[in-house]
């Protein structure tokens, strides 16, 4: 052996030192061409970043049967919501009565109503309402309770005792009896009046989602850090608490869509929601229903669609909700 061999679990491993920098050359000259370094990945390759909450959640997303099932049917719901005539090409305004309440025919697979008008093309029809209230209903409460209750929660003081007594009063009002109230003086055939009562009564389980996210954000040292260094207000707001309190929010929104899609077929049934001429499930079910025994295709059609339509957000919802959720991995 020559004298100047030393092994090297002979040489000392000091900090800095000349041995552990001739060890660490020794060991690169030794490595194969296109091997990985200590730490790195495949192919030589230095690993990559940890994955962030989003893309962390979207990984455990698509490999979730039920998110899958669930986004493709809202998918479709969408898609037949804006462009129905692809899927049915009647009207679901024309009526013949000599067809009042005959079944399944034809062309015609769901059969008539009482009217005579094909059931099959008025259930297509009706998504676009169903839809448009969920959608719509949702996306303002969601922003005026995350508003509301991002600042209160925020600030607190006399603006968070201000907004959580406003929002005990909400809370106290009946759904179903405020909006029996509320919608009967109004004329209009639109969604909107139904939106925006959606959104009246909708916006303080938001707001107190929000509220209670930001007040557990704010309290994490990068905000902290963010503050010493002379951060403002709207700063630390909008780039380091709200992008890590909108998760809880974005659940209570998905599963609460399929709710408040409920929630209008419910007041149309009532007959205080959307109103003829507008095509909706909720309407269709509540002319069915008194024919239930003699002709139930008319009643169960329809709230067969609303059903899947419901279950599909409220799925959707809690596929999020578990992926967002670190403390359910």
């Amino acid at each position: 052996m020559p004298e100047s061999y030393v092994p090297k679990e002979a040489i000392g491993h000091g900090d800095g030192g000349s041995a552990a920098l001739a060890i660490g050359e020794a060991e690169s000259l030794e490595r194969r061409p296109g091997a990985a370094p200590p730490g790195g990945g495949p192919g030589g390759e230095p690993l990559g970043k940890p994955r962030s909450l989003w893309s962390d959640a979207w990984h455990d997303l698509y490999r979730n049967p039920v998110f899958v099932i669930s986004a493709l049917v809202i998918v479709f719901l969408v898609i037949i919501a804006i462009w129905p005539q692809l899927i049915a090409t009647g009207n679901p305004y024309r009526a013949d009565l000599a067809k009042a309440q005959q079944g399944s025919q034809p062309g015609h697979p769901f059969g008539f109503d009482t009217q005579g008008r094909d059931v099959y093309t008025r259930v297509v029809y009706g998504a676009r309402a169903s839809i448009t209230v969920g959608v719509c209903a949702t996306t303002g409460a969601a922003l005026l309770g995350s508003l509301l209750g991002g600042l209160a929660g925020f600030f607190g003081g006399w603006w968070d005792t201000s907004l959580s007594r406003l929002a005990d009063i909400f809370f106290g009002i009946p759904v179903i009896l405020g909006g029996l109230v509320f919608l009967s003086v109004v004329t209009s055939t639109t969604v909107w009046p139904v939106v925006g009562f959606i959104v009246l009564l909708g916006w303080p389980q938001v707001s107190r989602i929000a509220r209670g996210s930001v007040v557990t954000a704010k309290q994490n040292d990068y905000v902290q850090a963010a503050r010493a260094l002379g951060a403002g207000n709207g700063r630390m707001l909008l780039r380091h608490i709200a992008p890590n309190a909108i998760a809880p929010v974005i659940v209570v929104a998905t599963i609460a869509l399929g709710t408040y899609i409920a929630l209008e077929a419910t007041l149309s049934y009532l007959g205080a929601g959307l109103k003829p001429p507008t095509v909706s499930w909720g309407i269709d079910i509540s002319t069915a229903s008194t024919y239930i025994r003699s002709a139930p295709h008319m009643l169960l059609w329809p709230a067969g669609a609303l059903s899947i339509t419901v279950l599909a957000f409220i799925m959707l919802g809690d596929a999020v909700r578990d992926a967002l959720d670190p403390k359910l991995r």
